[in-house]
């Protein structure tokens, strides 16, 4: 239950960032600090993170006990990750294609999150294979 509730507040937290940074013409707006005037996207600190496509595997034949067991294990796996502060947000994607989530990984290296990832049951298992690109955001969970 905990695993389900962490996914849901990840969801939340990126649609909240995705609608924070748009006006209703959906285009990109400054976000405003307390008594400070509007800051451009340039100013923003800027931050190396890890960007990890969790896709369909190879082995996806497993039972439905085994298949449930392995979600499980990968559910309490990005748990970890959260509280341990390696990984900032996570979540799956809500239509059915090839990619079924992500995950933004905050680490200082490509070893390191290779080896997370590897760590994983469902990745561990071949439910999931791991895609991972290093990527360039602004630090932290949203532009405020």
């Amino acid at each position: 239950m905990k695993q389900i509730l962490l996914f849901l507040i990840l969801i939340m937290l990126g649609f909240s960032v995705n609608a924070q940074t748009k006006n209703n013409s959906g285009k990109p707006v400054a976000a405003k600090k307390a008594g400070k005037k509007n800051k451009r996207i340039d100013e923003y600190e800027m931050k190396n993170y890890f960007m990890v496509f969790l896709k369909k595997g190879p082995n996806r034949n497993q039972d439905s006990a085994t298949a449930s067991e392995i979600q499980k294990g990968h559910l309490e796996h990005l748990t970890k990750m959260a509280n341990s502060g390696k990984m900032d947000l996570a979540g799956p994607f809500m239509d059915d294609w090839d990619v079924k989530g992500i995950c933004v990984y905050n680490v200082a290296t490509l070893k390191e999150v290779e080896e997370l990832t590897a760590q994983d049951p469902a990745v561990k298992s071949g439910r999931l294979i791991a895609e991972i690109h290093p990527w360039y955001s602004a630090k932290g969970a949203s532009l405020k």
